[in-house]
């Protein structure tokens, strides 16, 4: 039995009869990590030292009946959240030697059910990017063809999972950041409902947008990873006080009755590559075989989203990268005589040119005379897309999508066409945009062997329907069961 395999679940009951250790696990997993990181540069920081102190005091607490819901796991977390003593990078010149003196909220929690922080994975620089090529660190590969991107900006989580160089992992996602790597590894990916999930210590890209959730192997594993992370912060003043519900008890079997929408306007999308297409059809009919309806649905303003949402998260990004200026952390450019020369040189030297594209397009949104023809409408068509996602939620359950347009594509394919790029996350920023919750699940694979995701969307913090549906998909199908043939 190769330990670095198991899903959480496996492994929890494994350490839960004492038959492995966490240390003998943690070992494995960074073993595993030290085998394939080179070919997949999935990691920015291993943390091997602390990793295996807690994993020691992990099996203190087994071995003292103290077992709490994740003790002895070995998880990885994206490199945006804050993490105390481990440097937190954002994949960034201009925070590339900052260490946090606290844990965000989600660490924390983490850390009280038992969790063992493994280390900090390879993103786009600030989340801004679809396929983890803006990272400033390093360059991140897809396991299943190391030519192809695993995605972004969560592509070094989703490919730690892919690759088993842990047993879940961390992600953000502000427009389909979690959702999108997840479907072109392989692996399951959700985005809670705006709120559900703190973000104290999540370094910021776009407020109104920026998510943490969940990159795990099966559905069963993103609903243990919600219990552990969700629940009201008072730390953070977008966090809803709602009782967190166990999410695993929404694992049962049966879609029987349940309806499930399907928005025209995604089927017509100009770029859908037809075997995604062809998988996400065939993912229906194996749900409307279980007992599920199908409902034609209409979301009429998704044509606008992404132009939407490329107004206001580089606006927020405009405000909120505006404190990196080289005075209280991060990059300094020393070598400067006046205050707005620093300011000038330690910016243009510390963000990437996708950051100080987005940085440009946002400040210039909100710049006055701008802001009511750029922000203002921008928000008017958020508030469209909103009502759309509500009025087709009073004829179905579930809203099912594609996660991607197409399959993985080739490193460098895209680099020089942002515009494509941005299209990339055309099925998935809606939901952002609405902050209603996601998951991705692997519903397929291309011709050339990539794998294919579906997207099933819900209601405002409905994310047990979501598990629901996405764990009967998986119980009937075989997709989340198949590995990459790597190191191969």
């Amino acid at each position: 039995m190769n330990l670095h395999e198991l899903n959480i679940g496996e492994a929890l009951k494994l350490l839960k009869k004492k038959a492995i250790s966490s240390v003998e696990l943690t070992r494995a997993v960074l073993d595993r990590i030290d085998d394939v990181e080179e070919k997949v540069g999935a990691y920015i920081t291993v943390a091997t030292e602390s990793a295996l102190d807690q994993a020691k005091l992990a099996d203190k607490a087994i071995s003292e009946g103290n077992v709490s819901p994740l003790t002895g796991i070995p998880l990885a977390i994206k490199d945006l959240i804050c993490t105390k003593g481990v440097k937190t990078t954002c994949a960034s010149r201009i925070l590339e030697n900052f260490i946090p003196p606290y844990d965000a909220t989600v660490i924390k929690k983490l850390k009280q059910a038992g969790a063992v922080v493994i280390g900090k994975t390879n993103m786009d620089e600030f989340a801004m990017g679809s396929s983890t090529e803006n990272s400033a660190i390093k360059r991140t590969r897809n396991p299943w063809n190391l030519t192809r991107i695993p995605g972004g900006s969560s592509g070094g989580s989703a490919a730690a999972v892919a690759a088993d160089m842990c047993l879940g992992a961390l992600g953000s996602d502000t427009g389909g950041s979690i959702r999108q790597p997840a479907s072109h590894c392989g692996v399951v990916g959700m985005k809670p409902t705006y709120g559900r999930v703190s973000r104290f210590g999540l370094v910021a890209f776009a407020s109104s947008l920026d998510q943490i959730g969940p990159l795990t192997k099966n559905v069963g594993d993103s609903a243990l990873l919600m219990n552990a992370i969700a629940g009201y912060d008072a730390s953070d003043s977008t966090s809803v006080p709602m009782d967190r519900p166990d999410y695993t008890s929404s694992l049962d079997d049966g879609l029987k009755g349940f309806r499930i929408g399907i928005p025209g306007e995604y089927n017509a999308t100009e770029g859908l590559h037809p075997e995604v297409l062809a998988a996400v059809e065939n993912a229906i009919k194996t749900l409307e075989d279980m007992g599920a309806q199908r409902v034609e649905v209409s979301l009429p303003h998704t044509q606008y989203a992404v132009a939407a949402y490329y107004v206001i998260a580089p606006a927020e990004a405009s405000s909120n990268l505006a404190r990196y200026d080289g005075v209280k952390y991060g990059l300094r450019d020393k070598n400067q005589n006046s205050l707005m020369e620093m300011y000038k040189s330690t910016r243009s030297k510390g963000f990437g040119p996708e950051v100080q594209r987005r940085i440009i397009i946002g400040t210039y949104a909100l710049s006055a005379g701008y802001y009511d023809a750029y922000c203002g409408k921008a928000s008017q068509v958020r508030t469209l897309i909103i009502e759309d996602f509500k009025k087709a939620f009073e004829t179905c359950d579930v809203i099912l999508s594609p996660v991607a347009p197409t399959p993985a594509f080739r490193i460098g394919e895209k680099t020089d066409d942002p515009l494509t790029m941005y299209l990339s996350d055309i099925f998935t920023l809606s939901a952002n945009l609405a902050g209603i919750p996601g998951i991705a699940v692997p519903c397929g694979f291309s011709s050339e062997g990539l794998p294919i995701g579906l997207q099933i969307m819900g209601k405002h913090f409905d994310e047990e329907t979501l598990l629901k549906v996405a764990f009967n998909f998986e119980q009937a199908t075989d997709f989340h069961k198949k590995k990459p043939m790597f190191p191969g």
